[in-house]
């Protein structure tokens, strides 16, 4: 049947082995979400991928076409360039979640290419639920948000990033930061640019350092 994630409760209990099984519960429910209508063109629900509890998640804004086909974030050219920025700031990915704000790619065919369209704030809303679910079992120290989109969903309202980014903010249990997307560095064509940027990124990355440890 179709899911509304509005309309569904989760225990959060105390033990590990219980609440892994929990969150394994939640992602199965999210399989079947239709809280939008993002869901039909999609492949599949994209959920986050990681450590459950972990100190850190890091928030992106969708999935893109090679996520919505493998089924796991970050797995195509931003996930690598997120991959090699994490690094360079010393920071295993296996030690992070990392998930997206919206589940499921929005896009606009173009021949055999499937262009990226900018969720908007409707469905931001409607997938707002399950990362709340992932908050609640990942329990991170500090949250992520990646890009502007990302951003709106973990604050609950526009975060302009130039604005805000690099900056900590009190959200009650855990920090909250943000930076860019790293899709957007790929976008940058000046060579130069894009490295000074690429350089501003890992930086704000470096931050996150004290809540490893």
């Amino acid at each position: 049947m179709p899911t509304n994630p509005d309309q569904m409760t989760f225990a959060f209990p105390a033990t590990r082995d219980a609440a892994a099984a929990a969150f394994e519960e939640a992602r199965a429910a999210a399989l079947k979400c239709r809280a939008c209508h993002l869901w039909e063109p999609a492949s599949q629900t994209v959920f986050g991928e990681g450590p459950v509890p972990a100190p850190v998640m890091l928030i992106g804004e969708q999935p893109g076409d090679k996520e919505d086909l493998a089924g796991l974030p970050f797995v195509g050219p931003a996930g690598l360039k997120l991959n090699e920025a994490l690094a360079e700031a010393g920071i295993s990915r296996k030690a992070v979640y990392v998930t997206n704000a919206v589940k499921h790619f929005k896009y606009v065919p173009r021949g055999r290419i499937r262009l990226h369209q900018k969720p908007v704030t409707v469905e931001i809303k409607a997938c707002r639920p399950w990362l709340e679910r992932e908050l609640d079992f990942v329990r991170p120290k500090i949250a992520v948000a990646l890009g502007a989109t990302a951003a709106q969903s973990l604050f609950g309202k526009a975060m302009p990033v130039n604005k805000n980014r690099g900056h900590l903010f009190d959200l009650g249990a855990l920090k909250g930061l943000i930076t860019i997307h790293p899709s957007y560095v790929l976008r940058i064509e000046e060579p130069a640019d894009a490295k000074a940027e690429y350089a501003r990124f890992v930086s704000d990355l470096c931050l996150l350092l004290p809540y490893l440890s």
